[in-house]
């Protein structure tokens, strides 16, 4: 089955990935965060025993562990000390972590301190990072999309420094679901998936407002992922939204929006799940041969491969 948008074309792989089975997955498994690292494995995080999985490039299980994360979420792939590494959020105990590749925590950091977590919990939903090899000094961004909707901003050696609250520009933030460092530009940007206001919100690296994108195009976006000089975006209502080099709308892929009116969508049947089509993207990740791997929040999970042609 092929999916058409502009001038790509990509074949749904049915099948692609194996991830390890186990109580926990059937009883949650959700498919939150996915990564490609430089060597083409596929790393999935899932709230699920074994919450992380690294996938060969043919789709084989790797390596399988992290019994800790019940809660597991973000995923973000960085470059440290010239090793690749992952940064983990837990959205149910709020840790944020930075973990080798084969599962060994290389630090933590500290909750914010924010004065909002006098009544607020705090539920870390992503990080970013300015990363050295792009010219930043190392300094991690924290969305805490299902707590208290703020962002917070650390130094590389992992001090609080502040909180952006959406106020600085368009409004604030309702869910600001995932962050990252958008590097298609001459100078790196911070961009915030703003998922209740249905848009994207566009910051420096120093915290100040920019521009909004995406509001009238996009409806629940979850997170972003550069894509040559595009932009795609995974949305929660059921499809793939790419952006050009000027963040405007080119189209969609697996685009099926009629699955959200489904009774307790997105937790549908097994049989309402369809190849070529999306049930709820959560994830995106893009390989250096143009191939997209797709999560989605599903109970069970849900891994697809869409192979350019």
């Amino acid at each position: 089955m092929e999916l058409v948008v502009a001038n790509a074309t990509f074949e749904w792989v049915p099948g692609w990935g194996s991830l390890p089975d186990a109580p926990g997955v059937r009883e949650n498994g959700r498919t939150h965060g996915i990564a490609v690292t430089a060597d083409g494995r596929v790393v999935v995080c899932r709230q699920a025993d074994r919450a992380v999985v690294v996938l060969e490039p043919d789709g084989a299980c790797a390596d399988a562990w992290g019994d800790r994360f019940a809660g597991a979420h973000g995923l973000t792939l960085v470059e440290e000390d010239g090793e690749e590494r992952l940064w983990l959020t837990d959205e149910h105990s709020g840790e944020v972590a930075q973990l080798t590749l084969s599962g060994e925590t290389v630090r933590r950091l500290d909750p914010p301190g924010h004065p909002a977590y006098g009544t607020e919990r705090y539920a870390p939903t992503w990080v970013a990072v300015h990363e050295p090899r792009h010219g930043g000094d190392g300094a991690v961004w924290v969305a805490d999309g299902y707590g208290a909707n703020l962002v917070h901003r650390y130094d590389a050696d992992g001090r609080y420094l502040g909180s952006l609250t959406g106020e600085e520009g368009a409004g604030a933030f309702d869910c600001p679901h995932a962050v990252w460092v958008d590097t298609r530009r001459a100078e790196p940007e911070l961009y915030v998936a703003d998922r209740g206001n249905r848009r994207l919100q566009v910051y420096d690296l120093g915290g100040g407002y920019k521009r909004t994108v995406g509001e009238g195009v996009l409806e629940c976006p979850c997170a972003g992922v550069r894509y040559g000089d595009g932009l795609l975006v995974p949305e929660l209502c059921a499809r793939l939204t790419l952006l050009d080099a000027d963040d405007r709308l080119v189209g969609y892929l697996g685009r099926n929006e009629a699955a959200c009116a489904l009774p307790g969508w997105p937790e549908v049947a097994p049989e309402q799940i369809r190849a070529g089509l999306f049930n709820s993207p959560h994830s995106a990740a893009a390989d250096a041969d143009g191939n997209l791997y797709v999560v989605e929040w599903i109970v069970g999970g849900r891994l697809t491969k869409l192979a350019r042609c």
